[in-house]
């Protein structure tokens, strides 16, 4: 083994194994890199609100040219709600009920103030919130109020105000740090109220309440006023049914959510991915021949000692062994470095993510971790073989 090494040593080419060392880095890295961050950002585009079924459905009246809406009115009106409510597609059917009174609120973490505005509150039947009802009801007695956020407020805190300010950031597990007082007034009441943040919502661009709360309020602040539902919520038995899409298109109707635009950034984000995975395995291939091309240039160098030494004795297994080690060597090396080097990169851009996005989980390298493995086996499998039949072929040149 040691004359082998020593043959080995006397014409290893460092450029050439170089080249190869570096080209197996860069392709590994577009390989594995372009994997672990589809896995890291697909949940942004297809993660659900937990407290919402994916194939629920907001619809609104879409807006004219003109700035006016479907119908010059952009509410439902009732012979509206009911004819959707007929309809074969439609599984279940609800209003979204917005207050009629005016709601003044303060907004604060850890004593530091974000904001005072006025707000709106809407609610959906409690049928299409699937949270626990311990969780999702209102005490009069108590005066808090459940409130189930847009996740956009929350970004805008985490993105800017909390990075200015040195406060810490917010996820779904420490809403207990946001403070909501509410102040209402209307009808000679002028009440406070606590709001309790139970959920985030990235598809609701609304601040969501118990529908228990909202008719109460109604009652209590505006008894005499009735506000049509200007959005319905519906679930469908198939979204992508030809009939509910002509039901929707012929009634100038819109999906005020963005579930079909996230199909197709969803599936754009996986041809992209694919296209990049493809360029780093085409680099990956060429960087592999380029070490079968020098280790064949190595045993051809040293072809007639090699001949020398299967003739005394040696097997065509014992001296293939040390460039089969060589090739597991650089192979190894490379992983290790591409592993280490996805690991930073990813620790920076996760950061941004869950910033932007705070509910996103934030996952591990397990994915580039297992393909790494499976690359390594395959690519070092085939160096194995490819430098075992080329010692052989000397074995047959000798004999």
């Amino acid at each position: 083994m040691n004359l082998i090494w020593k043959l080995l040593r006397q014409h290893i080419s460092i450029p050439q194994f170089s080249g190869f060392f570096f080209a197996n880095i860069f392709g590994l890295f577009i390989v594995l890199f372009g994997f672990q961050f589809y896995h890291d950002v697909m949940p942004v585009f297809t993660a659900g609100d937990s407290f919402m079924k994916a194939d629920y459905i907001v619809l609104s009246k879409k807006i004219g040219a003109t700035g006016t809406f479907s119908g010059n009115t952009k509410t439902f009106s009732n012979e509206e709600y009911k004819r959707l409510a007929e309809q074969k597609f439609v599984r279940r059917i609800g209003k979204f009920t917005s207050t009629e009174y005016r709601v003044d609120a303060s907004m604060s973490v850890c004593g530091a103030n974000l904001f005072n505005t006025e707000l709106f509150f809407e609610s959906i039947p409690d049928e299409f919130v699937e949270i626990p009802i311990d969780k999702w009801k209102f005490d009069e007695k108590t005066r808090v109020v459940p409130i189930i956020l847009p996740r956009s407020y929350i970004t805008m805190y985490n993105f800017g105000f909390a990075q200015s300010h040195s406060l810490p950031k917010i996820s779904d597990g420490v809403m207990g740090m946001v403070d909501f007082n509410l102040f209402i007034r209307g009808n000679g009441h002028a009440d406070q109220y606590k709001g309790k943040i139970v959920a985030f919502s990235n598809r609701l661009n609304t601040i969501l309440v118990p529908q228990e709360f909202m008719d109460w309020s109604n009652k209590r602040y505006v008894p005499d006023s009735e506000m049509p539902a200007t959005r319905l919520i519906l679930e469908v038995s198939n979204p992508a049914d030809d009939g509910f899409e002509k039901y929707v298109e012929d009634n100038g109707y819109d999906l005020s959510d963005n579930n079909l635009d996230a199909g197709k950034t969803t599936y754009f984000l996986r041809l992209l991915v694919v296209m990049v995975i493809t360029v780093g395995l085409i680099i990956s291939v060429m960087s592999f021949f380029l070490l079968i091309l020098s280790i064949y240039l190595l045993v051809q160098k040293n072809a007639s000692k090699l001949e020398n030494l299967l003739l005394i004795g040696y097997s065509s297994a014992k001296i293939a062994m040390p460039y089969q080690l060589l090739a597991l060597s650089l192979n190894f090396v490379a992983l290790v470095v591409v592993w280490i080097v996805v690991c930073i990169v990813r620790s920076y851009y996760m950061d941004i993510l869950m910033n932007l996005f705070p509910g996103v989980n934030d996952g591990s390298l397990l994915y580039s971790i297992i393909l790494g493995v499976i690359l390594f086996v395959m690519i070092s499998s085939i160096n194995i073989i490819v430098i075992r039949r080329k010692i052989s072929g000397l074995w047959e040149r000798a004999e």
